[in-house]
């Protein structure tokens, strides 16, 4: 048994030590299955099974019928706390910028009626942003408004500051709610986040509240090989 696990290890090690050297550089392709048998002196069953794994722990990402590639170093978000994308982006040393595809009001549907405790047949404001770090789509943020608590949303400049800035200015955060699943998204989100049609995406469903009033349901659309979700608490004696 611990042989057959120094053998993977050792593949493992092959490839990570390779892509720390510069030998392969985010985006391009490692060895195959049958080319790290040779490489490595290993049975196919062994390099597949390193291959899995760094898939699993985020270095490589699997393309069906092509193989494995470095994955790009992935940008982390916080889960327990509210935070602003462009801070975090610029935080990491990366430029943020935002290409704003919609912004609109739309008929509520009955659910954003009752969340945000308005009449049936009201108007709710709507925006599609994609945010960026460096020249990489990280974020597709597609937002429902509260017109009753944010009633100037359509008239901001989100290319210079971003909805989350704007809201918790007017209407500080006293709640909120996430959901987090992966996700097969609509076709324009794939091509928004500039990806291959069966790549994963990592969907943040939020919701938030300032006091009694619901103001934002946001579903925030993640690359999941250029993105992750981390946080860490301390709970209170």
């Amino acid at each position: 048994m611990q042989k057959s696990e120094s053998r993977y290890i050792k593949v493992k090690r092959h490839i990570m030590d390779g892509i720390k050297n510069g030998l392969w550089q985010p985006g391009q392709q490692v060895p195959s299955e049958n080319e790290l048998v040779k490489l490595c002196q290993v049975s196919r069953m062994t390099a597949r099974r390193a291959l899995e794994e760094l898939d699993s722990e985020g270095i490589l990402y699997r393309v069906r019928g092509k193989g494995s590639f470095v994955a790009e170093e992935k940008h982390q978000s916080s889960l327990l706390e509210i935070k602003n994308i462009k801070t975090e982006v610029t935080n990491q040393g990366h430029q943020h910028r935002a290409s704003l595809v919609e912004m609109s009001s739309i008929p509520a549907t009955v659910e954003l009626a009752e969340l945000f405790r308005l009449p049936k047949d009201s108007n709710v404001f709507h925006s599609v942003i994609v945010h960026y770090q460096n020249n990489e789509p990280i974020q597709v943020e597609e937002r429902f408004i509260n017109p009753e608590v944010a009633s100037d949303y359509l008239q901001q400049d989100f290319k210079s500051t971003t909805p989350n800035e704007y809201l918790t200015q007017i209407a500080p955060v006293t709640e909120a709610e996430h959901i987090i699943e992966a996700i097969v998204p609509e076709k324009q989100y794939y091509n928004l986040l500039n990806l291959e049609q069966d790549e994963a995406v990592l969907l943040l469903t939020r919701i938030t509240w300032s006091f009694d009033n619901a103001v934002s349901y946001a579903k925030l659309y993640h690359p999941g090989k250029r993105y992750r979700l981390g946080s860490r608490f301390t709970p209170k004696a």
